[in-house]
């Protein structure tokens, strides 16, 4: 009977050590995660090229809508004995002749010219008035100074509709041979009523102004991962204005720094008052931006789980099968919790670093190793976990491709490089070239691999609306 006891209890232990051997328990402490802000990190600038196309038909309707009617007024003939009224008769025309702009000014014009001298208190004046009708033509030269386009403008002839007539005893005597010498009277009061106009014309401060703060609104790129694309204006460059077949031309570079930020929409950084608008012979032409790709550890312990999903790992009669993957941050380190069935039950957990495969667009996990108190345990319930060569099989599941992450936010970005128009005259048109990985950086809700693209970006303002 004794024999029959020592004998069962004997096969009662060999199928205890058997199932113990052959499902083996793991309760290991769970690395808690901590929190890891963002760090600060350098932004390479970038240069935004801004070709400025003014047209010389918006200008022309432009100074037409400004100077209407009666446009000069001289009242006093004391100061210099003259008074003179200039009207306008018909809308003004303008155009390219040479590299100038060409303008063609209709008007009538009045002028009282007075003749003698106030000497002891004596007034001995004689007055004659004029009547002139006919076509200005004027050229300008074109200027850009201080964020406005200005011209100096010269009268060059004088076509008269109707001969000039000086009024004696009620009649009109012509009067043309002598006349012309008198335009000088009014000759730098017209020129300078046309640059005025002109100048008023040309004043693309505003339009430049407005099309940059809207470019430099924070616009939403991905609503799954919250992430925004944010300009910052750091200086703006401007080359010389050059008059070239029906437009005046002129380049313009935005130099700033592009960057996507995590979460909330943030704030604008636009402040046109600290803007300096600097003179160059030449903007660049080619777009540096620093764009973020993505993860949230969420998406990143899908990815991984499904790489594990019906792969076994085996050891001789040893086998594991991995149920789950999650994947936080603690301490500088990812950590790699699986949860585990087979030979051995219960959850490891790995730490190591995320790095990143150009030729792949993966992320992966390199130089994994046990958490110090998991290793542990692994050591007193099977040893064979611990070696090194289950945990490179491992390690070649723990990678993911940001690839998708790059092309939607390739995407999201080409929407705005296609004809887009933020506002009225303003197009903004751009290609994204090559995309290189720079570095890796850890928070508290994601992994965020720094991209740099490269391209062109050209924003154009069409017309002086």
């Amino acid at each position: 009977m004794k024999k029959i006891i020592l004998y069962s209890l004997s096969i009662s232990c060999i199928l205890t050590m058997i199932a113990c051997s052959s499902s083996l328990k793991i309760e290991a402490l769970k690395p808690e995660p901590d929190d890891a802000s963002p760090i600060l990190y350098d932004n390479t600038p970038s240069y935004i090229n801004m070709p400025i196309k003014l047209k010389l038909i918006d200008i022309e309707n432009k100074t037409n809508t400004l100077l209407t009617g009666l446009i000069y007024e001289d009242n006093t003939i004391e100061d210099d004995n003259y008074e003179i009224k200039i009207w306008k008769l018909a809308p003004i025309s303008i155009e390219n002749e040479s590299g100038k702009i060409k303008t063609i000014f209709p008007l009538k014009a009045f002028i009282k010219y007075r003749l003698g001298t106030n000497k002891i208190g004596l007034s001995l004046y004689n007055t004659r008035e004029f009547n002139l009708n006919g076509n200005l033509t004027l050229i300008s030269e074109v200027n850009l100074t201080n964020w406005k386009l200005y011209t100096h403008t010269e009268l060059k002839s004088f076509d008269w509709n109707e001969s000039p007539t000086i009024n004696i005893m009620g009649k009109a005597i012509p009067i043309t041979y002598l006349i012309n010498p008198t335009i000088q009277l009014f000759k730098s009061k017209i020129e300078k009523k046309i640059d005025e106009a002109v100048s008023k014309s040309l004043d693309f401060k505003p339009n430049v102004m407005e099309a940059l703060e809207k470019i430099c609104t924070p616009f939403e790129m991905s609503s799954t991962y919250q992430s925004w694309l944010r300009i910052v204006p750091l200086e703006l460059y401007t080359t010389d204005a050059k008059l070239e077949s029906e437009n005046i031309t002129f380049e313009m570079g935005l130099k700033c720094t592009i960057e996507t930020i995590v979460g909330q929409k943030p704030i604008s950084l636009f402040d046109k008052n600290k803007i300096i608008l600097k003179a160059i012979s030449k903007v660049p032409e080619k777009i540096n931006a620093n764009i973020i790709a993505v993860s949230t550890y969420q998406d990143v312990s899908k990815i991984i789980s499904s790489n594990f999903s019906g792969k076994e790992f085996a050891s001789g009669n040893r086998k594991i099968l991995i149920q789950n993957v999650a994947i936080w941050h603690t301490k500088g380190k990812m950590i790699i919790a699986l949860e585990v069935s087979g030979s051995v039950n219960g959850k490891i957990y790995l730490s190591g670093f995320p790095e990143y495969n150009e030729q792949t667009k993966e992320i992966y996990f390199d130089k994994l190793e046990y958490v110090l108190d998991t290793k542990n345990h692994l050591i007193r319930t099977a040893n064979w976990m611990a070696q090194s060569y289950f945990l490179k099989k491992i390690q070649a599941n723990c990678r993911y491709s940001i690839k998708p992450n790059l092309d939607e936010g390739k995407q999201n970005i080409l929407k705005y490089l296609k004809n887009y128009s933020p506002m009225t005259g303003v197009y903004i048109n751009g290609t994204i070239e090559d995309i290189a990985f720079k570095k890796i950086q850890l928070t508290n809700k994601a992994i965020l691999a720094f991209i740099n693209i490269n391209g062109a970006i050209n924003i154009k303002v069409d017309g002086s609306k």
